[in-house]
């Protein structure tokens, strides 16, 4: 189902708590997969926050694909440089510094841990729905 975009500030500063095998999670994933989806002009992921669910669950374009990543951690980076980025929760664009190269481990929508290295305008995605699951608002 597509959920309108949150945009309080106060909700999307909480951090998400881990998400679980269970059917609410499961259709969380799919809500944001859906909403994601109906977005597509203006968004390559989502964090599940963003559709009102503090969940640890983040949707992201690879390539022509969307994926989902259950609990989803940075567990390396290099190659530090600074962006600019916008967001559907919130107004305009921001600066922010991220991380050229990332590794991330995750559980992906079979909740089958995942340990996978991503670079570019996909490691830029996956740190943004990362800092939107702890509360971290660009």
């Amino acid at each position: 189902m597509v959920k309108e975009i949150m945009r309080d500030v106060m909700f999307l500063s909480r951090k998400s708590v881990r998400a679980t095998d269970c059917p609410k999670d499961r259709q969380t994933a799919q809500d944001l997969l859906d909403t994601l989806a109906a977005n597509k002009e203006r968004c390559v992921g989502m964090a599940a926050n963003m559709i009102g669910e503090s969940k640890c669950i983040i949707a992201v374009t690879v390539g022509f694909f969307n994926i989902i990543m259950y609990n989803p951690l940075i567990k390396s980076k290099k190659g530090i440089f600074e962006t600019e980025e916008g967001c559907l929760s919130l107004d305009g664009v921001r600066k922010t510094t991220r991380f050229e190269e990332i590794e991330v481990e995750y559980e992906d929508i079979n909740f089958m841990k995942q340990r996978k290295r991503f670079s570019g305008f996909t490691a830029q995605i996956i740190q943004h729905e990362v800092d939107h699951l702890n509360g971290i608002i660009i």
